[in-house]
């Protein structure tokens, strides 16, 4: 696996020049607000757990990187500047690959804007992600976007 864990920065270090692919998942985050609270919540593991199950199939071309956070009703054009950064920053590595993950699908409406491609994941907003049905339908996703992701490649 190759996360933002420093074990896995430094294997990344190494093996930089075969690791060209960036997942950044982008999560929305609000606590004034206590009717969605759970579901955001629910979402925000529920995509996390995708990525690292993704990470994990695509092992050895793949970076997850934390989560980029960001309030729900902020600008967009905002968000899109400072993920810009981002992207600038990281573009200082050999990566050829940037993937932004989501399920909140105002994203789609900027996708445009971003220097990277956009995946929008549908998600519940509630549920026992402890449950095989869960499980079962990570590992459907995980097998459905891996091939998606190699398309890329």
């Amino acid at each position: 696996m190759m996360q933002w864990k420093n074990v896995d920065i430094e294997r990344y270090r190494e093996a930089k020049t075969y690791i060209d692919t960036l997942f950044m998942p982008l999560i929305p985050f609000q606590l004034s607000s206590d009717d969605d609270l759970g579901k955001h919540a629910f979402q925000s593991e529920a995509l996390m757990i995708f990525l690292n199950e993704l990470e994990k199939e695509l092992s050895g071309r793949v970076l997850l990187t934390p989560a980029y956070t960001y309030l729900i009703h902020t600008s967009k054009d905002n968000e899109i500047e400072r993920i810009g950064q981002w992207v600038e920053d990281i573009y200082q590595q050999p990566f050829e690959h940037i993937f932004f993950f989501t399920h909140d699908a105002k994203w789609k409406k900027f996708e445009k804007h971003l220097d990277g491609s956009l995946i929008w994941i549908p998600g519940t907003s509630s549920g026992d992600i402890y449950s095989e049905d869960f499980v079962q339908r990570i590992r459907e996703q995980v097998k459905d976007m891996s091939e998606l992701i190699r398309s890329y490649w």
